[in-house]
């Protein structure tokens, strides 16, 4: 145990130090392995688990469900989403923030990462709200928010990770997904509500549009429905696997953007591979690293520690997942969403399997977690995405806006705790 912790130490360390996740989390493992087997047995690891996890198939839905994420970027529907949105909720006072959620969630649904929606929200919805004079600690806070669906709604890449390191079918973590993220909307549209209830000059009501801009913008957003349900549909119907779906969810991504007036260019299409081929790389790189150190931890006999502990405190399955949870939150204060599931998950799946917890159950619940972190401080990864669109927007307020949505995942989480049919009736459906 003291060997494992110290591990986690040096780690922690070395993060604050600047060094990226993967390569410190990789260095640790390395390290840590060797000075307990040796250097060779430490290298002849590391190459081999590289080598299987580079060869692991499960793996192939990543980039797949990334490529799909660039091309519907690149295509510009982010904007259509935000005008759809508008065009129901912008009239309401609080209407522009309500849209960027339901913006965030389309987004979301056919993007998969929280730090690219946030981005990317960012530039479509602030321009809006500060022409509406809403309050910049309103619209970075819901924009911060918002963008946490990335890694909740369904295609998410950290459900992708999960269901590969605990062993649970990807598309029942999808189906698994659907319900909580709807509820998060919900709640982040209750925050808002209550937060311009308080102090109704935060967010002024927009201009309504006219009958017929409206149908325009609710058209414009078709292709996006339709491809949500081509994937989850075709999973959720055995039609296809999971990364039978990321291909087919690439493909159509790409035919959609052709007919938006882009990926016409060899350029165009150059200028996608690329940034697809480079953010894989990126979380590769996290990927292998964790899962390198995740060997040293297995080594160091930290999860049958646990166990011992565990059982001589006597933990119930809900206390377990309670604790794992707490842990998570204070993870996400220095971790990014996949490095939290990476180095969290390995260690208590020993403790989790002999518990009797439900995996795809807990799957949703850590996640909830992640996303909880992504907003909180010191660090909050989504903040600190806005705050680099936004550089003229100070810190404190960003850190101030996302108080009530922070206040709104934590209701969402106990919901989840107190009724597990949330998370797991969907799936329930398709055993």
């Amino acid at each position: 145990m003291i060997t494992a912790l110290s591990g986690f130490a040096v780690l922690i360390a070395l993060c604050f130090f600047g060094f990226r996740v993967g390569f410190a989390t990789f260095l640790v493992g390395v390290v840590g392995f060797a000075l307990q087997r040796g250097w060779t047995a430490s290298l002849a690891m590391a190459g081999q688990q590289i080598i299987d996890d580079a060869m692991n198939y499960n793996f192939s839905v990543i980039p797949l469900f990334i490529l799909m994420g660039v091309f519907i970027y690149r295509a510009n529907i982010s904007r259509d989403l935000y005008d759809a949105a508008y065009a129901g909720l912008g009239q309401l006072r609080g209407g522009l923030a309500l849209s960027t959620v339901a913006a965030c969630a389309g987004f979301s649904a056919v993007c998969g990462s929280s730090l690219a929606t946030a981005a990317t929200m960012t530039k479509v919805a602030m321009p809006p709200m500060r022409k509406y004079r809403y309050s910049d600690s309103l619209a970075t806070g819901t924009i911060a928010a918002g963008g946490t669906l990335g890694i909740m709604i369904p295609p998410s890449v950290p459900l992708v990770i999960y269901g590969i390191v605990a062993e649970q079918d990807i598309g029942q973590l999808f189906m698994a997904g659907i319900l909580p993220g709807l509820l998060l909307i919900l709640l982040f549209f209750v925050a808002i509500t209550a937060t311009v209830w308080i102090n109704p000059e935060a967010g002024p009501a927009g201009q309504p549009l006219s009958a017929e801009r409206k149908r325009e913008a609710l058209k414009a957003v078709w292709p996006v429905i339709g491809l949500f349900i081509v994937v989850l549909g075709g999973i959720y119907g055995s039609v296809f696997t999971p990364t039978e779906a990321a291909g087919i969810g690439a493909f159509c991504a790409a035919i959609i953007a052709i007919s938006r007036g882009y990926l016409r260019r060899i350029s165009e299409w150059k200028d996608c591979l690329v940034e697809a081929a480079k953010t894989t790389a990126t979380l590769f790189m996290v990927i292998f690293g964790a899962l390198v150190f995740a060997q040293f931890i297995n080594l160091s006999g930290m999860p049958y520690d646990l166990l011992d502990i565990i059982d001589e405190l006597q933990l119930n399955p809900w206390q377990l997942v309670l604790a794992i949870a707490l842990i998570a939150v204070v993870m996400g204060m220095i971790f990014e969403s996949i490095g939290i599931l990476l180095l969290l998950v390995p260690v208590f799946l020993p403790s989790l399997y002999a518990s009797g917890v439900d995996m795809i159950w807990f799957g949703i619940v850590v996640v909830l977690v992640t996303e909880l972190g992504l907003i909180t401080p010191p660090i909050g990864m989504n903040v600190f995405v806005v705050k680099s669109v936004m550089p003229d927007t100070q810190l404190a307020q960003i850190f101030r806006g996302v108080v009530p949505f922070i206040f709104a995942m934590v209701a969402g989480l106990v919901l989840v705790f107190s009724v597990p049919g949330i998370a797991t009736t969907l799936p329930a459906m398709m055993r």
